[in-house]
């Protein structure tokens, strides 16, 4: 594997280390949501919350989708769900040993 290819995935991987990061990943699942919506749900602030969704954009995890006046957002693609179940399964059965 490239340098560029390693530096890209470290980084990739290092948006997961994040709590907001990651409440933001799993209420978005299995539904697109406002920025408000996911402040509200996760009693974020409004500006925290579109930092973190900046971040997620800016490496392509999650996606817009622009209706009417209104932006909704959503999981960029399977892959991320896929990363985020295995990610869990991997923990639950580690703690399960």
């Amino acid at each position: 594997m490239t340098e560029n290819k390693i530096f890209k995935l470290a980084t990739f991987f290092r948006v997961f280390g994040d709590e907001s990061r990651l409440k933001i990943l799993f209420l978005l699942k299995d539904n697109s949501y406002r920025v408000t919506d996911i402040a509200a749900k996760l009693n974020m602030s409004q500006s925290a919350v579109s930092h973190q969704l900046q971040v997620l954009r800016q490496l392509d995890l999650v996606k817009m989708n622009r209706q009417g006046k209104e932006i909704f957002y959503m999981l960029a693609d399977h892959h991320i769900n896929t990363i985020l179940e295995d990610g869990v399964e991997h923990i639950t059965e580690v703690n399960d040993e």
